[in-house]
């Protein structure tokens, strides 16, 4: 009976390592992860009712950020083409924070525990920022597009425009207010 329990712990920690398959689906995202100890859906939940923003908003950022990988990081920069050197930046998890503003986030609110690596620490953590986003910048939940720029540029580049020479930026927010737009509708029609 002990050896039946190891195992099927084991299992169950294995398959929380891997993305979910069909990551361009809420409803299957949700499905496949309903665990007892790691629910999607309900840490997605719950961070709406704390910081109000809409769960396929907090969705459509992991989905553009990590497409739901635990461990993201940016890529690598090379010396002379193919000498690994230092990455982009300090981008990481599922919401791709960065260093300085997951360590304001644990500070602000008190969760020294939390971890990037963490489904419902990231996306607590992406509730605060739209948060802070919508409070600071007087971007309303519903605008996607704009919420994802100050996401991706920060809240000072998105004061001083910089996303505007950045396409990069353009591109993912265009992304993420499709992807957005999509996981809304699935989830109206969730069970």
């Amino acid at each position: 009976m002990r050896k039946i329990l190891v195992i099927a712990l084991m299992l169950a920690l294995a398959s929380c390592a891997r993305p979910p398959s069909q990551i361009r689906n809420a409803c299957a995202i949700f499905e496949q992860r309903d665990g007892a100890f790691e629910n999607w859906k309900r840490a997605a939940r719950s961070t709406e009712r704390e910081y109000g923003v809409p769960v396929h908003i907090l969705m459509a950022t992991i989905y553009t950020e990590s497409s739901f990988r635990s461990r993201a990081r940016p890529p690598r920069r090379y010396i002379l083409g193919f000498i690994p050197w230092k990455r982009i930046s300090t981008a990481y998890g599922y919401s791709q924070a960065l260093d300085g503003t997951w360590e304001r986030y644990q500070q602000e609110t008190g969760r020294y525990l939390a971890r990037r690596t963490n489904f419902g620490d990231a996306i607590r953590f992406i509730g605060w920022y739209h948060y802070q986003s919508s409070k600071r910048l007087g971007i309303p939940y519903n605008d996607a597009y704009k919420l994802y720029l100050a996401y991706h540029s920060g809240q000072l580049g998105y004061i001083r425009g910089a996303y505007r020479s950045r396409p990069e930026a353009l591109a993912g927010a265009r992304r993420f207010a499709a992807i957005s737009a999509i996981y809304a509708d699935q989830i109206r029609r969730c069970p």
